[in-house]
């Protein structure tokens, strides 16, 4: 019986990042009015806008806005299996975050990522930086969210370190 191959799911790594290349992101993620509620109260934002109905009804939109905490993480999660799966160190920051139009209860966030740079870390071997720009848009195509985010990523030498220590942390096979 030959060994089977085994393929686990991962982000980029800094060397197999383009810059300029696009990334969209699936699937998309619809929002609904108990993950709105959830975030706002879990996060001590008692904003009425994002609670409160008859409040928000009488304000410019006519109805409750989506957290944009929630649109900016809900965005940025969108990218990470594509992207950073076990291949970023961590965010080093977040710029140009702007939310041109509002996410309502019932609107799909899309996303797609755009690579504006990237460099080797000079005090870091094996890592670098690498600029990223979100955007998210919803079911119409409108811009919701945009924000422009530096990651400090591995190179594909962390692979193979990733690999021997995956290696040592498996049970043995009785082979």
């Amino acid at each position: 019986m030959s060994e089977q191959k085994v393929i686990e799911q991962r982000g980029l790594w800094l060397d197999e990042m383009e810059v300029g290349a696009i990334y969209k992101h699936a699937p998309g993620r619809t929002i609904t009015e108990a993950d709105n509620t959830w975030f706002t109260a879990v996060t001590m934002n008692t904003q009425a806008l994002h609670l409160d109905a008859a409040f928000a009804a009488t304000e410019p939109f006519g109805q409750r806005l989506v957290n944009s905490m929630f649109t900016l993480s809900t965005l940025i999660g969108l990218s990470v299996t594509q992207l950073t799966q076990g291949t970023i160190v961590g965010n080093l920051g977040f710029s140009e975050v702007a939310f041109p139009a509002p996410l309502f209860h019932g609107d799909t966030l899309y996303a797609e990522t755009t690579i504006l740079d990237k460099r080797n870390s000079k005090s870091r071997p094996g890592q670098g930086i690498v600029t990223l720009e979100h955007r998210g848009y919803n079911q119409d195509g409108t811009l919701v969210a945009k924000a422009v985010r530096q990651t400090m990523m591995f190179d594909s030498s962390h692979a193979s370190e990733a690999a021997r220590t995956a290696e040592t942390a498996q049970p043995d096979s009785g082979k």
